[in-house]
């Protein structure tokens, strides 16, 4: 996925997000997950098919080193 505007996206952060700044932000778009830092959301974010940022999650849940 190209560079997007995602101005309009609703960015949010796990409910066990801490209060010191160190949070990822995610955001649905389309058939896409974007995230970002919460701390710098001007720097950018990346976007992964849904299919690929799920089996990053199930990754690093398991300690999964990189492949």
């Amino acid at each position: 996925m190209g560079s997007s505007d995602m101005s309009h996206a609703a960015w949010r952060k796990s409910s066990r997000s801490g209060h010191n700044g160190n949070c990822v932000e995610l955001a649905r778009v389309a058939a896409h997950v974007a995230f970002r830092d919460s701390k710098a959301p001007a720097a950018g974010h990346l976007t992964l098919s849904a299919e690929s940022f799920a089996q990053l999650v199930h990754r690093a849940k398991c300690g999964e080193p990189d492949a």
